[in-house]
């Protein structure tokens, strides 16, 4: 799933939503010029954000078609998982981990941040919420249930709540205290909207970890049914998203 994402980096770019303005400045806070390390920088979405914001970026990225494209917008990458990923003695003010971390090996990967993150510097993980209207979720879940039956992404409504994905970041907030190397341990919730037309959305779900490694038959069968969905509801909707982060400052 994960080496799915590189297939169409182009189209990830355009199609995945920023993070909230606030969440950026919230990070960045008082830092003039800091130096960021954008961990699993995808094709550096959240990385030229932190630019905009004064920022000197660093992303490091596994996949060399993501990390391509995030080079061909301006966002420096070297090419490693963060695990292998060798900093030669580079520190930084600031770690993000944007929609990424899942994929980072959670003992290795605190003890490599703990380890190029300066003393005082902010380690933020975050991610959106991606669960649209229950009018476009519940036959998204059914036509996957249709074509990948055994698979998890078609359970029940098509929609989680959000105390699921709070939970998992609540996780990720005990890891950063138990680890000894953190403190101001915070979990950040941030509200906002998109509205979303049709082919806007049909462009997203592709980007998706339940939709991005499926073969192009069976991607086309979900799609049709959700964007037979949408046009049921008039051609597009508003996603209520929430982003949220876990974050500490080091030690």
């Amino acid at each position: 799933m994960a080496e799915s994402f590189g297939t169409d980096p182009a189209g990830y770019d355009r199609a995945r939503p920023e993070y909230p303005a606030e969440l950026v400045a919230r990070i960045v806070g008082d830092r003039t010029a800091p130096a960021v390390l954008d961990i699993g920088c995808g094709t550096g979405i959240a990385g030229r954000q932190f630019q905009a914001a004064g920022g000197t970026v660093l992303g490091v990225e596994p996949d060399a078609r993501m990390a391509g494209h995030a080079r061909a917008h301006g966002l420096p990458v070297e090419v490693a998982t963060f695990e292998d990923w060798q900093p030669n003695g580079r520190t930084f003010d600031v770690l993000i981990a944007a929609q990424s971390w899942h994929w980072v090996d959670p003992v290795a990967g605190l003890r490599k941040a703990a380890g190029v993150l300066r003393p005082g510097g902010r380690f933020a993980l975050f991610g959106h919420v991606f669960e649209p209207p229950a009018e476009i979720a519940r036959p998204f879940a059914e036509a996957y249930r249709r074509v990948v039956p055994d698979s998890p992404f078609g359970q029940g409504s098509g929609r989680r709540p959000v105390e699921v994905y709070q939970a998992g970041y609540a996780k990720i907030a005990e890891s950063l205290r138990e680890s000894g190397g953190f403190h101001d341990v915070e979990q950040w919730r941030f509200d906002w909207q998109r509205d979303y037309t049709r082919d806007e959305w049909l462009a997203l779900l592709p980007t998706t970890g339940g939709i991005a490694p499926l073969r192009p038959e069976q991607r086309a069968e979900i799609l049709a049914a959700v964007g037979a969905a949408i046009d049921t509801v008039g051609g597009g909707f508003t996603m209520e998203y929430v982003t949220l982060a876990a974050t500490a400052v080091r030690d």
